[in-house]
């Protein structure tokens, strides 16, 4: 018989398993769109870019088209001795364009707004504030976005095993991690958490129970200097949750070691 499938708590991409479900207070979410949008796949946040801009462009470009169809600009289009609000505006392609160019300060110059349209003027600064709003939000989101640490994360290799063995006549758990760019990780560390489902001496069931392993916090051993592998190593004395088991026991337990480590980019 092969090993025993176990389903992880956490996957060695560093993603985690656990997915929320009936969740009611969606409006929180809401509340905080801009981590939303962050959180969001890639193809869903490039559709949402899209669509900011394009909506903007559309609504504004409609409101200009609205505002030369109420005036009349329209009707007068060969009357060269009436005043539009915007010059060669003859369309709602014309007002679309018209639109991008104010939102983006393309200013080709063929389209102009004129001095006798106080709605256009007023348009023109409700539209370019906004604009510089959505260009802000939106901006600010791709480069987060951007800048997360995923990518990175996949140089950074830990040992494919964990062992026990001795070391300095103590048993220790060990593992090794090591970062393959030249870029360094500064002020890294790392923890490690023992995940297991346990019943208090009280008769409680806690599923997923999270118990810190002892990386070298209380020596300082926990703080890397990851510019070659290193091994990190958990002694198992009387305050590991691995005391009082077997190495028979241990084959046979469900329970998953994860590992955390945090640091930020020498080059970002």
């Amino acid at each position: 018989a092969g090993p025993r499938q176990r389903q992880r708590y956490v996957e060695k991409d560093g993603k985690c398993n656990v997915q929320h479900g009936n969740v009611r207070e969606t409006y929180r979410y809401l509340t905080d769109i801009f981590t939303t949008l962050v959180d969001l796949k890639w193809r869903f946040s490039l559709l949402v870019f899209i669509l900011a801009y394009a909506v903007t462009w559309l609504f504004f470009g409609l409101i200009w088209w609205f505002i030369a169809y109420r005036r009349g600009d329209l009707d007068h289009l060969e009357d060269h001795a009436w005043t539009p609000c915007v010059n060669n505006l003859n369309g709602f392609v014309s007002a679309f364009l018209f639109s991008i160019e104010t939102e983006t300060t393309i200013g080709y110059g063929h389209r102009v707004i004129t001095d006798k349209c106080p709605e256009g003027i007023v348009l023109l600064l409700l539209q370019a504030i906004l604009g510089s709003m959505v260009n802000a939000f939106m901006v600010g989101c791709m480069f987060v976005k951007i800048s997360q640490p995923n990518k990175r994360a996949e140089t950074l290799v830990f040992s494919s095993h964990a062992v026990v063995s001795l070391r300095d006549d103590r048993l220790c758990l060990m593992f090794r991690v090591g970062d393959l760019r030249d870029s360094h990780i500064v002020e890294a560390s790392i923890r490690a958490k023992l995940i297991k489902s346990k019943q208090t001496q009280e008769g409680e069931f806690i599923p997923l129970d999270q118990t810190d392993l002892s990386v070298g916090f209380e020596t300082g051993d926990d703080r890397l200097f990851l510019v070659s592998p290193l091994i990190i190593s958990h002694e198992i004395d009387e305050r590991s949750p691995f005391w009082d088991v077997s190495r028979h026991q241990l084959e046979k337990d469900d329970f998953e070691i994860v590992v955390i480590l945090e640091g930020m980019v020498e080059a970002t």
